[in-house]
């Protein structure tokens, strides 16, 4: 089970949510400002945040921006808002999920274990790593490493390349990234376009000359080991039979 840090300033609405999931087995803090809230992520931590965005002392969203500055912790918003537009703000500004209020015990469960499930939270599975060609992802310490050299990637960065590595030589649809990296449904291509390119960047390719992260023009993005570099014609002589790699071939 998991350590939640409930964020609600509501007293009858955070003692319903301490109650059920202590219920569920969950370790459960609690917290009614934005302040507080930080200050138990920067000096405890915890599995998964749900926060609330109606705080006294600051707005949720704020309060949101300054958590992921501090922690790639799940946060799962729980809102009265139900404007589409701020939620996909939100979405991109760093949540991990959304509940519009009132919800159902149930409904949070669900939610909660299909973020828990994403991130590897809750409990203590055997480490997972992702090898693809040089490049290795180790799932549960969200770090990468390409060729030996540890990439320095962004929350989102890491979980775009997380999602593609599980799918080596698969061309995912933009759809696809977009509803489980980003958890929004339609839009966001320009967003996809510029964390790939950060990627990219890191990884020492281009658009233009990809290794490993190779775009699929109107369908999606694929990820696979590149081929290995073939030397250049003087120096390609096989040892014994003096001929290239490819005499003879059409």
């Amino acid at each position: 089970m998991a350590t939640v840090l409930v964020v609600e300033d509501d007293p009858f609405v955070r003692s319903a949510l301490i109650r059920h999931l202590a219920e569920s087995g969950h370790a459960v803090r609690s917290v009614g400002t934005a302040l507080e809230a930080l200050r138990e992520v920067a000096q405890i931590g915890c599995d998964l945040v749900i926060l609330d965005l109606g705080l006294p002392d600051l707005d949720g969203s704020e309060a949101l921006k300054m958590i992921r500055g501090l922690t790639n912790v799940p946060v799962i918003i729980s809102t009265a808002r139900d404007d589409e537009a701020e939620i996909v703000r939100l979405l991109n500004d760093g949540a991990d999920d959304y509940l519009v209020k009132p919800f159902s015990v149930e409904h949070l469960t669900a939610r909660m274990a299909a973020v828990l499930r994403r991130f590897g939270g809750g409990s203590a599975p055997a480490p997972q790593i992702l090898r693809v060609g040089g490049l290795a992802v180790d799932v549960q310490r969200r770090e990468a490493v390409l060729d030996g050299r540890p990439l320095d990637l962004t929350r989102r960065e890491f979980d775009l390349l997380t999602f593609l590595a599980a799918r080596p030589g698969v061309v995912v649809p933009r759809k696809e990234i977009l509803a489980e990296v980003w958890r929004q449904t339609y839009g966001g291509d320009q967003t996809i376009d510029v964390h790939l390119s950060w990627l990219r960047r890191k990884m020492g390719e281009t658009a233009s000359k990809p290794r490993y992260l190779h775009t699929v023009r109107g369908v999606g993005v694929r990820l696979e080991a590149p081929l290995p570099e073939q030397a250049p014609p003087g120096d390609a002589r096989l040892p014994g039979d003096g001929r290239l790699p490819g005499d003879g071939r059409t």
